[in-house]
């Protein structure tokens, strides 16, 4: 057993896919927004890793509310200049929506 107190910390989080069970590194940025209930500028985001980001995709287009497919790489660079449009950050899993 580790002791907590001098355990080395964690390295930085990896963000990982949002498929439901998938813990895989997420390589794309699906954004997505869903009109009944957002603003047309407002992003939600899910992550995807490059198994799910078709199945992601489609589930979210069939509905209506993919807006933008995007590398993490590319997502993050309009992050650190300021240019996303007032979504939420890319974390978190399909299936806590």
């Amino acid at each position: 057993m580790t002791d907590p107190v001098t355990a080395p910390l964690p390295g930085p989080a990896v963000p990982v896919c949002s498929a439901k069970g998938c813990r895989e590194a997420a390589v794309w940025v699906l954004a997505w927004n869903n009109p009944k209930l957002h603003t047309p500028e407002r992003r939600k985001t899910w992550l995807a890793c490059e198994e799910h980001r078709e199945h992601l995709s489609r589930f979210l287009g069939v509905r209506g509310f993919l807006k933008d497919v995007v590398s993490l790489a590319d997502w993050e660079a309009r992050e650190a200049g300021g240019d996303r449009d007032g979504g939420e950050e890319p974390e978190g899993s399909a299936a806590d929506r």
